[in-house]
């Protein structure tokens, strides 16, 4: 106890001498670094952790939106594969059960015990088929956590400002001795964000 009580005093004395070092050299530098938004890095963001994208754009409203998305796949995916392995079983013994084996009718779960070979084989399909869409499904959805986010960090510093205008003039063309109208777009180029 009594060296970290002199670690954490002999820390503070020293705190002062490290500001008067960085105070001078602050007083040489005379630029401003900008750190400006890049989609690369909301793009990969997203694409380890789904909302982490939506996080580094400062986007946190969505992040229970990516979530509940990605949550309605993921729950479908385990009801049918759960219902999938239990009418696989249940399959597997009827047919055990028709080839003269009966030693795991009695495993079957209650709500299967009654259903037909052929429903049986039926739903283990069903299920099968289900759960694949469940993947299927969950994958779309990440991929359009990450397609959000690189939008949206893209799109972060689009400037929207009303300082667009659309000139209508009259120009004269003199090689062809042709007049006519030009279009003029002008965007304001605002350099100091």
């Amino acid at each position: 106890m009594r060296a970290l009580f002199s670690i954490v005093l002999f820390s503070c004395f020293q705190l002062p001498v490290i500001g008067q070092v960085n105070s001078n050299l602050s007083d040489s530098i005379t630029s401003v670094t900008v750190k400006h938004h890049i989609p690369r890095i909301a793009t990969q963001r997203s694409a380890i952790l789904p909302g982490w994208g939506q996080i580094y754009n400062k986007q946190y409203w969505k992040v229970p939106l990516v979530y509940g998305v990605l949550a309605i796949p993921a729950a479908t995916y385990q009801y049918n594969a759960d219902l999938y392995s239990k009418s696989k079983f249940a399959y597997e013994a009827r047919f055990k059960e028709a080839n003269g084996d009966n030693s795991e009718v009695s495993k079957i779960d209650p709500k299967l015990k009654n259903l037909s070979l052929a429903s049986l084989q039926s739903y283990r399909n069903i299920f099968r088929k289900d759960r694949d869409y469940s993947i299927m499904w969950f994958i779309l959805g990440w991929g359009l956590n990450v397609l959000d986010a690189t939008v949206s960090g893209h799109l972060k510093e689009f400037d929207i400002n009303n300082d667009l205008s659309l000139k209508i003039q009259p120009s004269i063309q003199p090689q062809w001795r042709q007049a006519g109208l030009s279009l003029q777009l002008h965007f304001k180029n605002n350099s100091s964000k």
